[in-house]
């Protein structure tokens, strides 16, 4: 049996980059960065990045070029290619890709200022776009109890 399946969960190293073939078709490639951590021997943390060419086609391409850009967390599952050509210079070049099966887009960056931004005049728009007035008295509040947690407490 044989089998070529990839996932992988990071973030673009840069912008999509779509195209359309000859025929009409959709073709889109971006960059995806993985990162592991780990101990070393010495009790040392160490550091690596890994860095995947993604190819994704059709209506997936033309999805993730409107909703995807660079830094946004995205999780790719599909197959490794590796294809081999000569370039201009009589080189021979070999890229390694993963061609893209189901693409799933984390959450959206957003800047500090959108991150903390509150509704204007402190009013809350709900889901019918109506909106309510709010007081800070009408917010719940966390408590720290200071308490530990033990195994005991856990039910499973």
């Amino acid at each position: 049996m044989n089998l070529n399946k990839v996932f992988i969960i990071g973030n673009l190293t840069r912008d999509v980059t779509l195209r359309n073939t000859p025929s009409g078709k959709s073709v889109a490639d971006f960059g995806v960065a993985t990162n592991r951590v780990w101990v070393d021997a010495s009790g040392q943390k160490q550091k690596e990045a890994e860095f995947h060419n993604i190819v994704v086609w059709g209506r997936m391409a033309e999805l993730c070029s409107q909703y995807l850009a660079k830094g946004r967390l995205v999780f790719v599952e599909g197959r490794i290619r590796t294809r081999s050509w000569i370039d201009n210079n009589g080189q021979k070049r070999i890229k390694t890709e993963i061609l893209a099966e189901n693409i799933n887009f984390g959450p959206k960056k957003y800047s500090d200022e959108e991150k903390f931004k509150m509704p204007p005049e402190d009013k809350e728009m709900d889901i019918s776009g109506k909106s309510e007035d709010i007081s800070l008295d009408d917010l719940p509040t966390l408590e720290d109890d200071n308490d530990k947690i033990s195994s005991d407490d856990i039910p499973f």
